[in-house]
């Protein structure tokens, strides 16, 4: 198998790419091929599969079966050329709390070899850009949810990867921060750089995504632009939300209708 991918348009491809955890398959020969620009966000239920795709795509784990590739780089022949052109921000930070956000930029800098000059231009631009210029000084430890996940962006930016991978960058930060991380996304996209990400927050994927993909129990189910989702999902519901496509796909969880003990406990 070749270490290289050779269309040069593909940002992503997975090939009937397999995990299983004892009987399981926690991602089922998933086949995605996905192109360098591209804004795709990545969607299913709790346990569909969706972390462990991202952690075989960016080398955290390794597959039971099946090639990955990213920015025409095989991820598990050649990890050390595929960590160059990916950046990641994973959902649970694991930040340098003691060093301030200046120095763990640095530090991510020299880590990706980046030239030192290069270094320091690009984390003062990061830092300006991500509104941490006035807290780049403090420790990470004392910085708040959204801080972090703005310094862990711009650690994933320094040595401008080709492709950008992002599981749950909204969860839990202010809409501020949101606001800042959403336009730094846009931006990076209409400059050519590939986004692939997972969240929960479906008005956001609905709003940023240019296509988006559907897994299910470890199956990719659905694929497309929002329009293209709408059609296959929704029928003639021409104005469906990306919520409604995907409870239509993955499947509604049955409602309780049977009030009747809250009304007995009202009673009591």
């Amino acid at each position: 198998m070749s270490s290289t991918y050779s269309s040069t348009s593909t940002a992503i491809a997975t090939h009937d790419l397999l995990r299983v955890f004892g009987q399981k398959a926690a991602v089922n020969h998933l086949n995605l091929t996905i192109q360098r620009g591209e804004f795709y966000g990545f969607l299913g239920p709790n346990g569909a599969g969706k972390s462990t795709t991202i952690k075989m795509l960016t080398g955290l784990l390794r597959p039971t079966a099946g090639t990955a590739y990213v920015a025409g780089v095989n991820v598990w022949q050649d990890p050390l050329r595929a960590r160059t052109v990916m950046g990641v921000l994973p959902e649970h930070l694991n930040l340098y709390e003691r060093l301030s956000g200046r120095e763990f930029l640095i530090f991510a800098g020299h880590m990706y070899g980046v030239p030192e000059a290069d270094i320091r231009r690009r984390t003062e631009e990061l830092l300006h850009i991500l509104t941490l210029t006035d807290d780049a000084g403090k420790l990470i430890v004392d910085y708040s949810l959204g801080m972090r996940k703005k310094i862990a962006l711009a650690a994933a930016l320094i040595h401008r990867p080709q492709v950008l991978f992002l599981d749950e960058p909204f969860e839990g930060i202010d809409p501020v921060s949101s606001r800042t991380i959403r336009d730094i996304l846009h931006d990076l996209t209409q400059h050519g750089t590939t986004v692939f990400f997972s969240s929960h927050i479906l008005e956001v994927v609905e709003r940023l995504s240019s296509r988006i993909g559907i897994i299910n129990q470890g199956i990719l189910v659905a694929e497309g632009t929002l329009q293209e989702l709408r059609e296959r999902a929704s029928g003639e519901q021409k104005d469906a939300t990306l919520e409604d496509i995907f409870l239509s796909v993955v499947g509604a969880p049955e409602e309780v209708h049977n009030l009747s003990w809250l009304e007995q406990d009202g009673e009591n």
